[in-house]
């Protein structure tokens, strides 16, 4: 599905905010060494314990969002609907969030819940 700009960027803008408030609750709730900083808007980048970072970054111009983890990097196409965002890997079909949960947990070194509700 393409979006208009404005509808992009809502939509973006919606799923890093989500990001951002599951990573606060599992911070508070599992008393986590992790921090969040947001770089020009469209950034989210999140650093562990052991100062490994994931950085999230949407790319309006490519209707994108792109992660780089440990793992590797990682480009997601949104694939919903303005009601139900979906961003899906560009060469698997995984969910954006499905992947963040394990690249998270995994350089936490615990299970990390991030979702966007």
């Amino acid at each position: 599905m393409q979006l208009s700009e404005k509808d992009f960027r809502a939509v973006a803008e919606k799923t890093l905010r989500a990001i951002e408030a599951s990573l606060e609750n599992a911070f508070q709730e599992q008393d986590l060494d992790l921090d969040t900083a947001r770089q020009g808007g469209n950034v989210v980048n999140i650093q562990f314990e052991d100062k490994s970072v994931i950085v999230v970054n949407t790319q309006p111009p490519l209707q994108e969002s792109w992660v780089a983890a440990k793992e590797g990097g990682f480009h997601y196409r949104f694939t919903g609907t303005l009601d139900q965002p979906k961003w899906s890997d560009t060469k698997t079909g995984q969910d954006l969030f499905a992947d963040l949960n394990r690249f998270a947990s995994k350089q936490a070194g615990v299970p990390i819940k991030i979702s966007l509700t």
